[in-house]
Protein backbone atom coordinates (compact mmCIF):
# COMPACT_ATOMS: atom_id res chain seq x y z
CA UNK A 1 0.00 0.00 0.00
CA UNK A 2 1.69 3.71 -0.71
CA UNK A 3 0.55 6.60 1.07
CA UNK A 4 -2.42 7.40 -0.66
CA UNK A 5 -4.30 4.25 -0.73
CA UNK A 6 -3.10 3.48 3.45
CA UNK A 7 -4.58 7.27 4.08
CA UNK A 8 -7.74 6.10 2.11
CA UNK A 9 -8.43 3.08 4.10
CA UNK A 10 -7.63 4.62 7.54
CA UNK A 11 -10.35 7.40 6.45
CA UNK A 12 -12.81 4.80 5.48
CA UNK A 13 -12.34 3.11 8.74
CA UNK A 14 -12.58 6.36 10.66
CA UNK A 15 -16.00 6.86 8.67
CA UNK A 16 -17.58 3.52 9.45
CA UNK A 17 -16.33 3.55 13.10
CA UNK A 18 -18.14 7.09 13.30
CA UNK A 19 -21.32 4.91 11.88
CA UNK A 20 -21.04 2.38 14.32
CA UNK A 21 -20.22 4.39 17.22
CA UNK A 22 -23.24 6.92 16.55
CA UNK A 23 -25.97 4.70 15.46
CA UNK A 24 -24.55 1.36 16.26
CA UNK A 25 -24.22 0.22 12.78
CA UNK A 26 -22.12 0.50 9.63
CA UNK A 27 -22.96 3.11 6.75
CA UNK A 28 -25.89 3.91 5.26
CA UNK A 29 -27.22 5.61 2.09
CA UNK A 30 -30.70 6.18 0.75
CA UNK A 31 -29.13 7.36 -2.47
CA UNK A 32 -27.75 3.91 -3.02
CA UNK A 33 -30.96 1.52 -2.54
CA UNK A 34 -31.40 -0.86 -5.47
CA UNK A 35 -27.90 -0.72 -7.24
CA UNK A 36 -25.66 -3.92 -7.01
CA UNK A 37 -22.73 -3.67 -4.96
CA UNK A 38 -20.43 -6.23 -3.43
CA UNK A 39 -20.41 -3.51 -0.58
CA UNK A 40 -24.03 -4.26 0.32
CA UNK A 41 -24.67 -5.12 3.51
CA UNK A 42 -28.11 -5.71 4.01
CA UNK A 43 -31.17 -3.44 3.12
CA UNK A 44 -34.20 -2.22 4.50
CA UNK A 45 -37.35 -0.67 2.44
CA UNK A 46 -35.41 2.82 2.29
CA UNK A 47 -31.46 1.89 1.69
CA UNK A 48 -28.92 0.23 2.01
CA UNK A 49 -26.12 -0.74 4.50
CA UNK A 50 -22.47 -0.78 3.12
CA UNK A 51 -19.05 -1.77 4.14
CA UNK A 52 -15.69 -0.98 1.59
CA UNK A 53 -14.76 -4.06 0.23
CA UNK A 54 -11.47 -4.77 -2.07
CA UNK A 55 -11.23 -3.43 -5.39
CA UNK A 56 -11.70 -6.38 -7.71
CA UNK A 57 -11.27 -5.58 -11.10
CA UNK A 58 -7.76 -4.56 -12.37
CA UNK A 59 -6.72 -1.18 -10.66
CA UNK A 60 -6.10 2.10 -12.57
CA UNK A 61 -7.63 4.53 -14.64
CA UNK A 62 -6.25 3.54 -18.24
CA UNK A 63 -9.69 3.80 -20.12
CA UNK A 64 -9.23 7.69 -19.11
CA UNK A 65 -5.50 7.83 -20.34
CA UNK A 66 -6.29 5.66 -23.83
CA UNK A 67 -9.69 7.95 -24.20
CA UNK A 68 -7.56 11.52 -24.24
CA UNK A 69 -3.68 10.28 -24.05
CA UNK A 70 -2.56 11.70 -21.07
CA UNK A 71 -0.92 9.97 -17.99
CA UNK A 72 -3.02 10.54 -14.73
CA UNK A 73 -1.21 10.79 -11.13
CA UNK A 74 -0.42 7.84 -9.91
CA UNK A 75 -2.01 9.07 -6.35
CA UNK A 76 -5.47 9.38 -8.87
CA UNK A 77 -5.35 5.72 -10.00
CA UNK A 78 -5.16 4.75 -6.67
CA UNK A 79 -7.61 6.75 -5.18
CA UNK A 80 -9.99 5.43 -7.68
CA UNK A 81 -8.87 1.76 -7.62
CA UNK A 82 -8.34 0.60 -3.69
CA UNK A 83 -11.39 0.30 -2.78
CA UNK A 84 -15.18 -0.26 -3.74
CA UNK A 85 -17.48 1.51 -0.96
CA UNK A 86 -20.54 4.68 -0.73
CA UNK A 87 -19.76 8.14 -0.88
CA UNK A 88 -18.68 9.24 2.52
CA UNK A 89 -19.84 12.58 3.88
CA UNK A 90 -16.87 14.59 5.39
CA UNK A 91 -15.42 18.12 6.44
CA UNK A 92 -12.58 19.69 6.01
CA UNK A 93 -11.82 22.89 8.42
CA UNK A 94 -15.73 22.86 8.53
CA UNK A 95 -16.34 22.69 5.17
CA UNK A 96 -18.70 19.96 4.02
CA UNK A 97 -17.64 17.86 1.14
CA UNK A 98 -18.28 14.28 -0.12
CA UNK A 99 -15.77 12.37 -1.34
CA UNK A 100 -16.90 10.23 -4.43
CA UNK A 101 -16.15 6.30 -3.86
CA UNK A 102 -17.00 3.89 -6.26
CA UNK A 103 -19.93 1.29 -5.48
CA UNK A 104 -18.96 -1.31 -7.86
CA UNK A 105 -17.46 -2.26 -11.54
CA UNK A 106 -20.30 -0.81 -13.14
CA UNK A 107 -19.79 2.46 -11.11
CA UNK A 108 -16.15 2.23 -11.74
CA UNK A 109 -16.69 2.26 -15.46
CA UNK A 110 -19.17 5.49 -14.95
CA UNK A 111 -17.05 7.35 -13.09
CA UNK A 112 -14.19 6.86 -16.12
CA UNK A 113 -16.54 8.12 -18.59
CA UNK A 114 -17.19 11.40 -16.21
CA UNK A 115 -13.06 11.92 -15.96
CA UNK A 116 -12.69 11.91 -19.89
CA UNK A 117 -15.55 14.32 -20.15
CA UNK A 118 -14.30 16.63 -17.09
CA UNK A 119 -10.73 16.47 -18.98
CA UNK A 120 -12.19 16.84 -22.16
CA UNK A 121 -13.84 19.68 -21.19
CA UNK A 122 -10.96 21.28 -19.55
CA UNK A 123 -8.79 20.50 -22.62
CA UNK A 124 -10.97 22.77 -24.61
CA UNK A 125 -11.05 25.69 -22.22
CA UNK A 126 -7.21 24.83 -22.21
CA UNK A 127 -7.11 24.75 -18.61
CA UNK A 128 -4.61 22.64 -16.79
CA UNK A 129 -6.26 18.96 -16.11
CA UNK A 130 -7.33 17.86 -13.07
CA UNK A 131 -8.95 14.56 -11.45
CA UNK A 132 -12.06 15.31 -9.29
CA UNK A 133 -12.70 13.92 -6.53
CA UNK A 134 -15.15 15.08 -3.98
CA UNK A 135 -18.13 17.47 -4.16
CA UNK A 136 -19.03 20.42 -2.06
CA UNK A 137 -22.49 21.88 -0.90
CA UNK A 138 -22.01 24.71 -3.91
CA UNK A 139 -22.70 22.74 -6.56
CA UNK A 140 -20.12 25.68 -8.63
CA UNK A 141 -17.27 23.49 -6.62
CA UNK A 142 -15.45 20.54 -6.82
CA UNK A 143 -12.54 19.15 -4.77
CA UNK A 144 -9.93 17.78 -7.49
CA UNK A 145 -6.18 16.60 -7.16
CA UNK A 146 -4.28 18.45 -10.31
CA UNK A 147 -2.72 16.53 -12.83
CA UNK A 148 0.55 18.55 -13.07
CA UNK A 149 1.26 19.18 -9.30
CA UNK A 150 -0.91 16.61 -7.44
CA UNK A 151 -2.07 18.72 -4.97
CA UNK A 152 -5.21 18.60 -4.06
CA UNK A 153 -7.53 21.93 -5.08
CA UNK A 154 -11.16 23.54 -4.81
CA UNK A 155 -11.90 24.47 -8.23
CA UNK A 156 -14.23 25.77 -9.74
CA UNK A 157 -14.99 23.74 -13.45
CA UNK A 158 -15.07 26.26 -16.55
CA UNK A 159 -13.46 28.89 -14.66
CA UNK A 160 -9.40 28.90 -13.39
CA UNK A 161 -10.68 29.10 -10.08
CA UNK A 162 -8.27 27.04 -8.08
CA UNK A 163 -7.87 27.10 -4.21
CA UNK A 164 -5.10 24.76 -3.02
CA UNK A 165 -6.57 22.57 0.58
CA UNK A 166 -3.55 20.05 0.68
CA UNK A 167 -0.29 19.50 -0.84
CA UNK A 168 -0.56 15.91 -1.38
CA UNK A 169 -3.94 13.50 -1.50
CA UNK A 170 -2.50 11.61 1.43
CA UNK A 171 -2.43 14.75 3.56
CA UNK A 172 -6.17 16.12 2.19
CA UNK A 173 -7.39 12.53 3.48
CA UNK A 174 -5.67 12.53 6.60
CA UNK A 175 -6.94 15.71 7.60
CA UNK A 176 -10.87 14.77 6.86
CA UNK A 177 -13.16 14.22 9.60
CA UNK A 178 -16.35 11.82 9.00
CA UNK A 179 -19.69 13.55 8.98
CA UNK A 180 -22.21 10.86 10.79
CA UNK A 181 -26.35 11.91 10.59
Amino acid sequence: MNDTQRALSDLTERYCDAWRRHNGCGPYSEALLGIPSPCTVSQDERGVFWLPQPFSIRPGLDAVERAIDIQLQEDAQNFYSTQFAGDMQVSLDGRAITLLQTWSEDDFRRVQENLIGHLVMQRRLKQTPTVFLATTEDDMEIVSLSNLTGEVILEKPGTAQRIILAPTLALFLSLLVPIVC
